[in-house]
């Protein structure tokens, strides 16, 4: 007998021997083409900022697909969920679509440090991380159209065992967990707010500006996802006017969205307060909660991180030939339009 668990776009599969208990024998990450319709707030957000064409959903992901497929440099996942992202990331720009989708393989090779052979479900590391709360995906209302919400608990792990890469590791790959089953993060965006509670001198030298600035860098030019903003809360009031200097390692489109204080009653601001865990005064539940529902959910994207080790972008093969730069920053190709627009 075989007892499915679907997470999303995933199934974790577990056999059960017929004169025996449960025993977990193998886990498979099934590869699955459709994709989830959206819910009617969320639909209606697509189609009106983003240039989403219900109809057409498939025939633009079959288009950015052929394209992928074509590029000699990229090893790259192609599910439809995932190429689907990146449409929507671009408001459906063809053009757009394949820079950011190139640049998030070729960019993740200047940061060694967070992509490398530890970016695994199945990491002693990843799972202390994930267990001891430094990062909690807050559950939302499955009719709620808003931005999704990452509390990043910076004062929380031990500096002499952890870097920050670490943990900045960990929610990368969270981060592209979203991009496969999180429609608020591709369509509303999402909101990270980093509670500064507990953190000491060694926290703060141990958030590395330089690493600080390219991956917010690569989360801006190369994630489909949208950031909404950042918020920095707890944070001592000594030191709030210091705080306020971290803009200056972060894009320009970011700096506007950053927030710091050291009022506590600031995230009921940010995330409604029956969505919080008990532990930041709200009543959804426990920190504990959310971790064991990260740690699954990690779980049955094993596959995907373990193949994930493959793909890249080799610069030997790639072809500049069809490089036409125009006024945009990337080398990657010129900004046009994915379709013609439709009017009714």
């Amino acid at each position: 007998m075989l007892l499915v668990y679907q997470f999303g776009s995933r199934r974790a599969i577990f056999k059960r021997a017929p004169s025996e208990g449960i025993t977990f024998t193998n886990i498979s990450c099934l590869r699955m083409s459709l994709v989830r319709p959206l819910k009617p707030a969320l639909m209606a957000i697509a189609i009106r900022e983003l240039n989403e064409v219900p109809h057409r959903v498939q025939q633009d992901i079959e288009a950015l697909k052929e394209w992928v497929l074509k590029q000699p440099h990229l090893r790259a996942c192609t599910e439809d969920q995932f190429l689907l992202a990146f449409l929507r990331g671009t408001k459906f720009s063809l053009e757009r679509a394949k820079e950011k989708f190139d640049r998030f393989y070729t960019l993740q090779r200047s940061i060694p440090e967070v992509f490398n052979e530890r970016r695994l479900a199945t990491d002693p590391q990843v799972l202390d991380i994930i267990r001891m709360g430094v990062l909690l995906q807050i559950p939302m209302d499955v009719d709620d159209p808003g931005p999704c919400v990452t509390i990043i608990r910076a004062g929380s792990y031990d500096t002499t065992k952890y870097k920050f890469q670490d943990i900045v590791r960990v929610g990368s790959m969270f981060g592209e967990i979203m991009m496969f089953e999180d429609e608020n993060a591709t369509i509303s965006g999402y909101v990270e707010i980093m509670d500064m509670t507990g953190v000491t001198g060694a926290h703060l030298f141990a958030l590395q500006p330089q690493l600080l600035s390219k991956f917010s860098n690569y989360a801006d030019e190369a994630m489909p996802t949208r950031q909404k903003g950042i918020h920095f809360i707890n944070v001592p009031a000594a030191f709030e006017t210091g705080f306020n200097s971290l803009r200056s390692f972060f894009p320009a489109k970011i700096k506007s969205r950053i927030s710091v204080t050291s009022d506590p009653a600031a995230i009921f601001e940010i995330v409604r307060r029956e969505y919080l865990p008990k532990e930041y005064g709200g009543i959804g539940g426990s920190m504990q909660d959310i971790s064991r529902t990260m740690e699954a959910k990690l779980f049955s994207y094993s596959s995907y991180f373990q193949e994930s080790l493959n793909f890249g972008a080799d610069e030997k093969l790639r072809e500049f030939r069809d490089h036409v730069p125009k006024n945009h920053r990337s080398s990657f190709g010129a900004v046009g339009s994915f379709r013609k627009l439709e009017f009714d």
